[in-house]
């Protein structure tokens, strides 16, 4: 008799167990620690490519390119595109589906779209463990798309197995990707939009920066995702790094994606836990912080201590 529980029918890659577990870990539903653990020896064997940059730089369009080269080559894609959280229905606002409209009803692609819920550094907290339940229902690859907040939207290099860094002529002439760290998180470095004037500066300017770098050779290309320019170059780079993470040089990918994602699930463990602690005990604290009983500093080490 066919195994038909939620775990077993997303290890066969249902897409509809797929998309209801997805949601569970994401709600944060009590069942959803009890399916990771059901699943959790089953992962580890897909490629995770994080593509970040500032707005506008057109990072959905290159993830729909990259889609379809992966499509070509037979290979089930899972995508993760965080956007900004609604303020009215705390959804996520933008919802990257649109833009992929065409792979939507492609079987061998799974997409979803994710609001950040505040959580720092451009991901949603449930971003590890989606990637876990795309990664158990068989996809190859995995692509994860951030909020796209700009210069702080390092947080991906802890998960993903290698980072895209999206940008785009026009951005300054400091080059905004060299601040807040997103140039030194890169494996390999795009300009979009490579009809633009000043593409050809930037892509120099760029590599110039990776020449300084100690210890590392990131890849610089020029593409343009509204036209296709450069996009077969572009899947050749990102598939040497695949090709890497299935070598035995990979573990050390895997290693470091690994410990990134424990860590973000155990610091999304402990958030919850202080918030729901912290909301039975500051209604009086706050009450003694008004009539000057408590300084904020010593109100908030009471509620941190628990």
């Amino acid at each position: 008799m066919k195994d038909d529980t939620l775990a077993s029918r997303v290890l066969r890659g249902d897409r509809r167990a797929v998309a209801r577990a997805i949601t569970m870990v994401e709600n944060g539903e009590r069942d959803a620690t009890g399916l990771l653990d059901a699943i959790g020896r089953k992962t580890g064997r897909a490629f995770i490519l994080g593509v970040t940059g500032p707005p506008g730089t057109g990072k959905s369009s290159l993830v729909d390119r990259l889609i379809s080269e992966y499509r070509k080559s037979g290979m089930r894609v899972g995508v993760v595109a965080v956007d900004p959280t609604s303020p009215i229905t705390g959804g996520a606002l933008l919802g990257d589906r649109v833009r992929m409209v065409e792979h939507t009803l492609d079987k061998g692609v799974f997409i979803r779209s994710m609001a950040s819920r505040g959580w720092a550094g451009g991901l949603s907290g449930a971003v590890s463990e989606v990637i876990q339940v795309l990664d158990a229902s068989g996809v190859e690859v995995i692509l994860i798309e951030t909020v796209g907040i700009g210069q702080s939207d390092i947080e991906i290099m802890k998960i993903a197995h290698a980072v895209m860094v999206v940008t785009m002529p026009g951005l300054g002439d400091d080059i905004q990707v060299s601040k807040g760290g997103l140039m030194e998180i890169g494996d390999v470095y795009v300009v979009n939009k490579s009809d633009l004037a000043g593409a050809d500066a930037m892509v120099i300017n760029l590599l110039g920066m990776v020449r300084d770098m100690k210890g590392r050779s990131p890849s610089v290309l020029k593409v343009s995702a509204a036209n296709g320019e450069g996009i077969g170059v572009l899947f050749s780079v990102v598939e040497k790094l695949r090709a890497k993470f299935l070598s035995p040089e990979g573990r050390e990918m895997k290693l470091r994606s690994i410990r990134g994602m424990m860590l973000e699930l155990a610091k999304r463990r402990v958030v919850d836990d202080f918030e729901e602690r912290a909301e039975k005990r500051v209604a009086p604290l706050v009450v003694k912080v008004a009539d000057h009983q408590l300084s904020f500093e010593e109100a908030a080490r009471r509620l941190a201590e628990g």
